[in-house]
């Protein structure tokens, strides 16, 4: 083979390689970054998979926040007005985080349980996390629980 025909042939393959390699990891970090959205009737129903990373929503239900005494283990729960589910987290709370308000978490549900690792509250009175808003609507509910008049 001739010298300068042998060089293209090692640029072009050298090429392909560097191509398919930076295809390949594009793919593997957008897989890492899809967590799909479940409302708690779809955790409650089964939708949701156990053990995979997904992002929760809904409401935080009025008087469900436990604290434990000695660390930063909060339970709480979340609902759709539907279904209810408990929320497992072990990490300081976003300071705008309370009862009654809207709250996203990524996590992964274990038992029926969701063990979120990371929790985002709203973060003014009229802003409701989209997923939350859309899910919530989707059932006929506005955020206060109330029911959309037909």
């Amino acid at each position: 083979m001739h010298p300068k025909r042998r060089r293209q042939l090692i640029g072009i393959l050298v090429g392909i390689v560097a191509f398919s390699l930076a295809i390949g990891l594009i793919l593997y970090a957008l897989r890492a970054q899809s967590d799909y959205f479940y409302t708690p009737a779809q955790i409650k129903s089964g939708t949701a998979p156990e053990g995979r990373r997904i992002k929760a929503g809904g409401m935080v239900v009025q008087g469900s926040l436990k604290r434990s005494t000695d660390s930063l283990d909060v339970t709480f729960q979340i609902t759709d007005f539907k279904s209810i589910v408990t929320v497992h987290y072990d990490k300081i709370l976003p300071d705008l985080f309370k009862e009654g308000s809207g709250v996203v978490g990524t996590g992964v549900l274990s038992h029926g349980i969701f063990m979120a690792d990371e929790l985002l509250a709203k973060h003014d009175e009229n802003y409701m996390p989209p997923d939350v808003s859309a899910a919530l609507k989707a059932q006929g509910r506005l955020p206060n629980g109330q029911k959309i008049s037909p």
